[in-house]
């Protein structure tokens, strides 16, 4: 919060400004819905199977959908293309912002694909 409150300060009528405001509102809106959707996304319903009599020491993991790594993916990819654009308009100062900014939508990205690759490995 402090970085946002600190980035809107930095907010004039220039070309900065104005990519500095879409990144953060941007950027914000993109990291809390990726990390919504990585911790409330439920599995998919799978058919009702008999029980079995062995217990199993571990349940086996659900495989991931490929969205997680397309969402994953594309959240990185944005945050790349989102601080480029900070630091050739703005210089290395708003790009550190930005990437403060962009943090929660990183941990999100990073998360998604992370759990994909360890499901399905």
């Amino acid at each position: 919060m402090a970085f946002a409150f600190g980035a809107a300060t930095q907010v004039a009528d220039t070309r900065v400004g104005l990519v500095a405001e879409v990144v953060t509102l941007l950027g914000g809106a993109v990291g809390i819905s990726l990390l919504i959707y990585a911790f409330a996304a439920r599995p998919r319903p799978q058919p009702a199977s008999p029980p079995s009599r062995a217990p199993s020491a571990k349940p086996a993991a659900q495989p991931r959908t490929n969205r997680d790594l397309a969402l994953g993916a594309g959240g990185i990819g944005l945050a790349v293309v989102l601080l480029a654009g900070l630091a050739v308009s703005g210089g290395p100062l708003l790009a550190g912002f930005g990437l403060a900014l962009l943090v929660p939508m990183l941990a999100g990205s990073v998360y998604l694909c992370v759990r994909f690759f360890r499901a399905n490995s």
